[in-house]
């Protein structure tokens, strides 16, 4: 019997409290060498969706695992159909402010790093450079059986070519790229093959029940060790992808500091979590720091 990856958490009762007050997140980025690890709270205010939080998609979508994406043509077909869809939502998606605040925190000096689990680019279209993609991003694709890479946008073509006509409403976006569509919208939505060798296409992350790149996740794992703290922006830290790390951060004695409305699985490691929405949290602290959000040097 298959297994269905972990999706879901249940706080315990004995969970430490959040606060409202940013100012240990400010402390520790005013001392330097912060590393931010970025969850998908952080791009709500982008209109991007979270999985977790006050009406994630959770609560009505299942999302795509590895192991149905490669047993079925029917499951692609139905996955690119609405990822398709959804990448359009995507594409127009703005880096908010909590975004442009982990770039201005950058330019000045206070990040040793950033770590993200997010797949939209959001970190980097606002200015972040030398960003982990943990999960990988939407804006490539990955040939299956000969490894190439390609542009999403040059796929989103030929997609559109393939399927003239295709203009289903969604119910909503998910935070993978995957809209909600139903079996009748899908129809027979045309999946187009590898150029180079006709093989099957995925995009280039991570899906639910498939493992991280062993070699990336030694990369943020040293990230962690040269840290002087941690701060987890808009993570539930339900899976272990990202859990890990927290608690490689703790067991070395860093200071882990979490900003998240909601609980975390991650908050018993935690020096606090400050229960504020991330763009005004994010807001305050550079004020405080007398930091820009926006300022010549990240104008593109």
């Amino acid at each position: 019997m298959r297994m269905r990856p972990t999706l879901s958490w249940t706080p315990a009762e004995d969970l430490p409290p959040g606060t409202t007050d940013p100012e240990p997140v400010a402390d520790a980025l005013g001392t330097g060498g912060v590393l931010v690890l970025s969850g998908a709270g952080l791009s709500t205010e982008s209109g991007i969706p979270d999985y977790r939080g006050e009406g994630g998609s959770l609560s009505r979508h299942t999302p795509m695992t590895y192991q149905d994406f490669t047993a079925g043509a029917q499951a692609r077909r139905r996955y690119w159909a609405r990822s398709h869809l959804g990448w359009r939502t995507f594409g127009r998606a703005r880096p908010n402010a909590g975004h442009r605040a982990v770039a201005a925190f950058g330019r000045h000096g206070l990040l040793s790093g950033v770590i993200t689990q997010n797949v939209d680019g959001l970190h980097q279209a606002a200015g972040s450079g030398d960003v982990v993609e943990l999960h990988g991003g939407l804006d490539r694709v990955v040939c299956l059986s000969c490894g190439v890479l390609s542009p999403r946008s040059e796929l989103a073509r030929r997609l559109e070519e393939a399927n003239a006509g295709f203009e289903p409403v969604a119910a909503g976006i998910n935070p993978d790229g995957d809209a909600d569509l139903t079996d009748e919208q899908v129809g027979d939505f045309h999946v187009v093959p590898c150029t180079i060798c006709g093989g099957i296409l995925k995009p280039d992350v991570v899906f639910f029940g498939e493992a991280v790149p062993q070699r990336r996740v030694e990369h943020c794992r040293e990230l962690v060790r040269e840290a002087a703290s941690l701060l987890v922006l808009g993570s539930s830290l339900t899976v272990m992808s990202g859990l890990r790390f927290v608690r490689q951060a703790a067991q070395a004695g860093k200071p882990v500091l979490i900003v998240n409305r909601d609980p975390t699985r991650g908050d018993r490691h935690a020096l606090t979590r400050i229960a504020l929405p991330l763009g005004a949290a994010l807001t305050i602290v550079a004020d405080r720091l007398d930091i820009p959000l926006d300022d010549q040097a990240a104008a593109r």
